[in-house]
């Protein structure tokens, strides 16, 4: 199987990894991809968000298949391009991405398709934001409406700084901001692969959005995070599918916008059961990085048989025993204005997935955005994973980097609880 990947960062990354190690694959094109996606693949430079130009390079290249890893090039369309050409293509159409690409889009599908969620307001103006913080209360959440890289949502108990962050998110687009009731409870991410009808879960992770120890700072990408969770309710895949799955997939349908490919399911564990906070239309930064090394399926069949309707038939996932952990390693001034072109040593070693690096003139790899790279381990159990992924971040150095020190911390200590 010949299979263009679309993207740039360590998800994208990891995905090379896995497909790169799968028999089945003959070449792996990467566009434009990073110095350690390199490692594994032929790079072609293309812009991602340009769908014509990347149906053109999956025609040049001959691909079987096309996986589109990050949300924008989604958005405009790139899969529909790709399917127009006649290749099969792992990734939503740009009327099923608004599901990420429009927070208030998703909240209306969700009603309709009555899957638990936040009660929301939808605000084009201030006076309606002001309204709708008073309506739910502390702790505020307010959501760009549009994409923001993982960092359009604060949450937060000033009021003032709710309003400022709504009026940051209404300036540039004269557009809308999505104002949300808080849900308490543990957050989970859980990935589901679908053709649109036919829905398989991977496993349950949790990642740490917050910049800082004890999920503190404004929010970023993803600082971390771990699989599988040893705390959670064993009923709950069936339950999401059941409740949140099954309902949103038909309800795509019937607005003709079947969804196909990885639809990531933000969840809050609430003492009624699991809410959705929200929904992505491709695969998480960083969980992927900890789902892929735990599976073991083959994996460019998988998203071929998603791609081209025949998920059904697909065998079931089968996974190796044990857990893993992955920690970002973040440039000075995340998640703000990353500082770049710091020096990176250590970072060739077997389980570090670049995202934002680059060659210097030197040819020394650097920093080249906001999350660096990230290191991940597997072990028999939790502890032991989290054990393995700090002792590679510590081998890995760059001036000015910033990770967190407790991820999963509080999993292997026994302390996370869902509410009842």
């Amino acid at each position: 199987m010949r299979v263009l990947l679309i993207g740039t960062g360590g998800r994208e990354h990891a995905l090379a990894l896995s497909l790169a190690a799968d028999p089945a694959v003959e070449l792996l094109v990467c566009a434009p991809g990073n110095p350690g996606m390199a490692e594994v693949a032929e790079l072609r430079e293309v812009v991602p968000t340009d769908p014509a130009a990347v149906a053109a390079l999956a025609t040049e290249v001959r691909a079987d298949l096309v996986v589109v890893g990050p949300e924008a090039p989604l958005v405009a369309g790139v899969a529909d391009a790709v399917r127009a050409a006649g290749i099969a293509c792992f990734g939503p159409s740009a009327a099923a991405a608004r599901l990420e690409g429009s927070k208030a889009f998703a909240k209306d599908v969700m009603v309709a398709a009555k899957v638990p969620t936040a009660r929301a307001r939808s605000c084009a103006g201030r006076a309606e934001v002001a309204a709708a913080l008073d309506e739910f209360g502390a702790p505020y959440v307010v959501k760009n409406d549009g994409l923001a890289a993982g960092k359009g949502v604060v949450v937060t108990d000033d009021r003032a700084a709710a309003l400022a962050h709504a009026d940051a998110c209404l300036a540039p687009t004269d557009g809308s901001v999505v104002v949300e009731e808080y849900l308490a409870g543990p957050e989970v991410s859980l990935f589901v692969l679908t053709d649109g009808t036919a829905a398989v879960p991977m496993l349950a992770a949790q990642d740490f959005k917050r910049i800082g120890d004890g999920d503190t700072g404004p929010n970023t990408g993803g600082m971390g995070a771990y699989a599988p969770l040893p705390w959670a309710p064993p009923t709950l895949t069936d339950d999401v599918l059941r409740d949140v799955v099954h309902p949103l997939l038909g309800e795509l349908r019937a607005r003709d916008a079947t969804f196909n490919g990885l639809l990531y399911c933000g969840l809050a564990l609430t003492a009624d059961g699991p809410k959705v906070i929200e929904f992505n239309a491709r695969f998480g930064d960083p969980e992927t990085q900890v789902l892929l090394p735990l599976l073991t399926t083959p994996l460019a069949g998988l998203l071929y048989a998603a791609a081209t309707g025949r998920l059904a038939e697909h065998p079931p996932l089968t996974w190796r025993e044990g857990a893993a952990v992955t920690v970002v390693l973040a440039s000075a001034g995340y998640p703000g204005t990353p500082e770049t072109g710091a020096v990176i040593s250590g970072a060739d070693a077997p389980g570090v997935v670049h995202a934002g690096t680059a060659r210097g003139a030197d040819g020394a790899l650097v920093s080249a955005g906001g999350r660096v790279l990230c290191t991940t381990g597997t072990g028999e159990d939790l502890a032991a994973a989290r054990a393995a992924a700090y002792r590679l971040a510590g081998s890995v150095t760059m001036p000015g980097g910033q990770r967190r020190s407790d991820i999963a911390l509080a999993a292997v200590q026994g302390t996370v609880t869902v509410p009842r």
